[in-house]
């Protein structure tokens, strides 16, 4: 391995320098300047005591933006005897990486240290750049340190998933964000503490607010606001009118093709479930206001109507229908009052999920049998030889019977007699339930009394 391509990949966790931005300079060194996930890294605990004996495996930080997986990946280099290796996902690719890791097999067998490979947002890898990690996880060519914002249980293949242990950061809460402001407001080495600011203690509540959970965020937001900010009586005030110019809109935690795309939608359904109309209308705000397509909302409505809904109220479908067919006509934003009445409606009727169960009943029966045949009585007949061959032969026109009733069967013999819609005691379902109920017994009574001819 010639020196150029050591000193490359030889690396320590970066410096704050000059002009570096305020989230940068101000990343915690240590664990005691980290904050939060003290459910991970507080005293005592399994990653805590990882860190302090030296003695840390391959893992994978999983958590929302600015929770500090790049942070925890730089500390626990710092703190360990370990050389540090940044590697992105977003740029580079297996050659980059066959280079780290003929690298790290060097400073291993001459060195005797170990190679911290850190991988920023490691779900951008596809699986054959992941399977290429495999044999040098295992072997301990390296020690990987995998950052991302998806589900591990989705993004990563199963065997590399596997050999780490995943770690998951929780968002700060706004107290810790404020903790981070004002320690960022009184360093005055890597933070703004050398500047003469007035800060207004309701501007640093609305930065830890409109962050969002995310420190980088919060920080980023900070220093902007510095930049903007007006000198009065020879020092920069910071008021909350200031924060809002420098961000005219809070920016919400969103991605349509990740997990919290899954999540909001399930908590919209599951609100409605459990008929909590206001959980409903804040869920659907969440996803409108940030972008989401009110099509993907209305489809998931209509499949709410009938697998929740029911024909406890059959009115509630041709709302949905309704509802979609004002977002194609109108569209956004004006079809959100279209989505919010149909949310509203489906979280205060009644529910039934007879269909849905029933339903599934049929598709466990339909596997489990495969294709039974159509009993003769009532096959279609439309040629000679199929009438010959039985088929129609016995069937009983319901019109030609009193009541337009008949007693007949349906379904194939091995399922004789198989109930599996069964409708509950809920809104318009009970009416069914009991003119159901009712054409049964009118059925059993006319088999007694020897009527049907």
């Amino acid at each position: 391995m010639t020196k150029n391509i050591m000193d490359l990949f030889d690396q320590k966790p970066d410096e704050p320098g000059e002009g570096t931005p305020l989230a940068e300079s101000m990343r915690p060194q240590s664990l005691e300047e980290f904050e939060g996930q003290e459910n991970l890294i507080g005293p005592g605990k399994p990653l805590h005591m990882a860190i302090m004996d030296d003695n840390i495996t391959s893992m994978v930080f999983w958590g929302p933006p600015g929770s500090g997986k790049t942070t925890l990946a730089r500390i626990i280099a710092r703190s360990t005897k370990s050389d540090f290796v940044n590697f992105s996902a977003v740029t580079s690719g297996v050659p980059e990486l066959r280079k780290i890791i003929g690298a790290a097999k060097d400073r291993r067998k001459f060195n005797k240290v170990r190679t911290l490979l850190f991988v920023d947002e490691i779900h951008r890898f596809n699986k054959a750049q992941q399977d290429a990690f495999l044999p040098f996880v295992e072997d301990g060519t390296v020690t990987l340190i995998g950052a991302t914002t998806e589900n591990p249980s989705f993004e990563i293949i199963s065997p590399l998933l596997s050999r780490v242990r995943v770690y998951t950061l929780s968002r700060l809460e706004p107290e810790q964000l404020k903790r981070i402001v004002k320690r960022a407001l009184a360093d005055g080495q890597r933070g703004l503490g050398s500047l003469d600011l007035n800060v207004d203690d309701d501007a640093v509540e609305l930065v830890a607010s409109l962050a969002d959970g995310d420190a980088r965020s919060a920080l980023n937001m900070l220093e902007l606001s510095t930049l903007i900010a007006e000198e009065k009586n020879g020092k920069k005030e910071i008021t909350p009118e200031v924060v809002q110019r420098a961000v005219q809109e809070k920016s919400l935690l969103y991605d349509k093709s990740g997990e919290e795309h899954y999540n909001l939608i399930s908590a919209l359904h599951k609100s409605l479930r459990d008929s909590d109309p206001d959980g409903g209308l804040y869920w659907l705000g969440r996803m409108l206001e940030s972008g989401e397509d009110p099509l993907y909302i209305v489809r998931r409505l209509i499949r709410f109507a009938s697998e929740d809904v029911g024909n406890a109220d059959p009115h509630a479908l041709v709302l949905c229908v309704s509802a979609m067919q004002a977002c194609h006509f109108i569209g956004m934003p004006e079809c959100e009052l279209s989505l919010a009445q149909a949310v509203t409606y489906l979280a205060s009727a009644p529910k039934s999920n007879a269909l849905y169960a029933g339903y599934g009943e049929v598709k466990s029966d339909v596997r489990a049998y495969g294709s039974l045949p159509v009993p003769l009585h009532i096959r279609n007949a439309p040629t000679r030889l199929m009438k010959e061959l039985g088929y129609g032969n016995g069937y009983k026109y319901a019109h030609n019977f009193p009541g337009h009733l008949v007693d007949q069967d349906h379904l194939p013999g091995q399922l004789k007699g198989k109930t599996y819609y069964n409708p509950t005691e809920q809104g318009y379902e009970k009416t069914i339930k009991q003119r159901l109920a009712s054409l049964r017994e009118a059925i059993e009574k006319r088999k007694k009394m020897g009527d049907e001819r």
